[in-house]
Protein backbone atom coordinates (compact mmCIF):
# COMPACT_ATOMS: atom_id res chain seq x y z
CA UNK A 1 0.00 0.00 0.00
CA UNK A 2 0.96 3.32 -1.05
CA UNK A 3 0.01 6.79 0.21
CA UNK A 4 -2.02 7.04 -3.35
CA UNK A 5 -3.61 4.53 -2.35
CA UNK A 6 -4.69 6.03 1.45
CA UNK A 7 -7.76 8.40 0.03
CA UNK A 8 -9.53 4.67 -1.08
CA UNK A 9 -8.65 3.36 2.47
CA UNK A 10 -10.52 6.52 3.95
CA UNK A 11 -13.32 6.27 2.14
CA UNK A 12 -13.42 2.45 3.37
CA UNK A 13 -12.98 3.15 6.81
CA UNK A 14 -16.07 6.05 6.78
CA UNK A 15 -18.13 3.63 5.22
CA UNK A 16 -17.13 1.01 7.76
CA UNK A 17 -18.10 3.45 10.49
CA UNK A 18 -21.22 4.40 9.30
CA UNK A 19 -22.41 0.50 8.69
CA UNK A 20 -21.08 -0.04 12.78
CA UNK A 21 -22.73 3.24 13.49
CA UNK A 22 -26.09 2.02 11.88
CA UNK A 23 -25.69 -1.90 13.62
CA UNK A 24 -25.01 -0.26 17.38
CA UNK A 25 -28.02 1.88 17.16
CA UNK A 26 -30.25 -1.00 16.40
CA UNK A 27 -28.53 -3.32 18.78
CA UNK A 28 -28.89 -0.24 21.85
CA UNK A 29 -32.98 0.10 20.51
CA UNK A 30 -33.31 -3.76 20.82
CA UNK A 31 -31.01 -4.18 24.23
CA UNK A 32 -28.38 -5.92 23.03
CA UNK A 33 -26.43 -3.58 25.08
CA UNK A 34 -22.89 -6.13 24.64
CA UNK A 35 -23.65 -5.41 20.52
CA UNK A 36 -24.01 -2.06 21.15
CA UNK A 37 -20.63 -1.63 23.36
CA UNK A 38 -18.83 -3.94 20.65
CA UNK A 39 -19.61 -2.55 17.82
CA UNK A 40 -19.53 1.22 19.09
CA UNK A 41 -15.59 0.35 19.67
CA UNK A 42 -15.36 -0.77 16.03
CA UNK A 43 -16.65 2.24 14.80
CA UNK A 44 -14.35 4.55 17.51
CA UNK A 45 -11.15 2.45 15.98
CA UNK A 46 -12.58 2.70 12.43
CA UNK A 47 -12.83 6.60 12.66
CA UNK A 48 -9.43 6.55 14.26
CA UNK A 49 -7.85 4.60 11.64
CA UNK A 50 -9.27 7.44 9.18
CA UNK A 51 -7.97 10.28 11.07
CA UNK A 52 -4.46 7.97 11.17
CA UNK A 53 -4.53 7.60 7.57
CA UNK A 54 -6.51 10.99 6.59
CA UNK A 55 -3.37 12.93 8.21
CA UNK A 56 -0.64 10.90 6.60
CA UNK A 57 -2.16 11.09 3.39
CA UNK A 58 -2.56 14.73 3.63
CA UNK A 59 0.79 15.19 4.67
CA UNK A 60 2.29 13.29 1.84
CA UNK A 61 -0.02 14.30 -0.76
CA UNK A 62 -0.49 17.97 -0.08
CA UNK A 63 -4.09 20.16 -0.75
CA UNK A 64 -6.31 18.36 -3.50
CA UNK A 65 -8.29 20.81 -5.88
CA UNK A 66 -11.67 20.13 -6.21
CA UNK A 67 -12.24 19.83 -10.25
CA UNK A 68 -15.67 19.94 -10.97
CA UNK A 69 -17.62 23.10 -12.36
CA UNK A 70 -21.11 24.59 -11.85
CA UNK A 71 -23.96 23.58 -9.09
CA UNK A 72 -21.57 20.16 -8.30
CA UNK A 73 -18.95 22.52 -7.18
CA UNK A 74 -21.20 24.52 -5.11
CA UNK A 75 -22.73 21.23 -3.70
CA UNK A 76 -19.17 19.85 -2.79
CA UNK A 77 -18.27 22.55 -1.06
CA UNK A 78 -21.63 22.76 1.04
CA UNK A 79 -20.85 19.43 2.18
CA UNK A 80 -17.36 19.23 2.64
CA UNK A 81 -18.07 22.32 4.85
CA UNK A 82 -20.51 21.10 7.41
CA UNK A 83 -18.57 17.45 7.20
CA UNK A 84 -15.34 19.09 8.47
CA UNK A 85 -17.27 21.76 10.72
CA UNK A 86 -18.66 18.49 12.27
CA UNK A 87 -15.68 16.20 11.81
CA UNK A 88 -13.79 18.58 14.06
CA UNK A 89 -16.46 19.58 16.87
CA UNK A 90 -17.28 15.35 17.17
CA UNK A 91 -13.86 14.58 18.17
CA UNK A 92 -14.11 15.57 21.91
CA UNK A 93 -17.96 14.92 22.26
CA UNK A 94 -17.09 11.19 20.99
CA UNK A 95 -14.56 10.97 23.37
CA UNK A 96 -16.81 12.67 26.15
CA UNK A 97 -19.58 9.60 25.30
CA UNK A 98 -17.16 7.03 25.41
CA UNK A 99 -16.19 8.40 28.55
CA UNK A 100 -19.02 8.27 30.07
CA UNK A 101 -20.24 5.12 28.97
CA UNK A 102 -16.69 3.79 30.20
CA UNK A 103 -17.73 5.32 33.79
CA UNK A 104 -20.89 3.65 33.56
CA UNK A 105 -22.88 7.15 33.86
CA UNK A 106 -25.43 5.67 31.01
CA UNK A 107 -27.95 8.36 31.60
CA UNK A 108 -25.06 10.77 30.74
CA UNK A 109 -24.06 8.63 28.07
CA UNK A 110 -27.71 8.51 26.29
CA UNK A 111 -28.64 12.35 26.60
CA UNK A 112 -24.74 13.12 24.70
CA UNK A 113 -24.95 10.43 22.17
CA UNK A 114 -28.63 11.44 21.24
CA UNK A 115 -26.48 14.48 19.93
CA UNK A 116 -23.26 12.80 19.36
CA UNK A 117 -24.62 9.97 17.33
CA UNK A 118 -26.33 11.76 14.55
CA UNK A 119 -23.55 13.84 13.32
CA UNK A 120 -21.01 11.01 13.42
CA UNK A 121 -22.89 9.19 11.27
CA UNK A 122 -23.18 12.50 9.09
CA UNK A 123 -19.20 12.80 9.27
CA UNK A 124 -19.21 9.32 8.33
CA UNK A 125 -21.41 9.16 5.19
CA UNK A 126 -20.30 12.21 3.90
CA UNK A 127 -16.82 11.63 4.46
CA UNK A 128 -17.62 8.44 1.71
CA UNK A 129 -19.24 11.51 -0.49
CA UNK A 130 -16.37 13.47 -0.50
CA UNK A 131 -13.81 11.20 -1.35
CA UNK A 132 -16.53 9.73 -3.97
CA UNK A 133 -16.80 13.54 -5.52
CA UNK A 134 -12.94 14.78 -5.10
CA UNK A 135 -11.84 11.23 -6.60
CA UNK A 136 -14.08 9.87 -8.66
CA UNK A 137 -16.46 12.45 -10.31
Amino acid sequence: MTVRDLPVLNALLNGLSACLLAFAYAAVKSGRIQMHRALMLGALAASTLFLVSYLVYHANAGHVVFQGRGAIRAAYFAILLTHTVLAVVNVPLIARAFFLAWRGRFEEHARLAAWVWPSWMYVSVTGVLVYWMLYRL
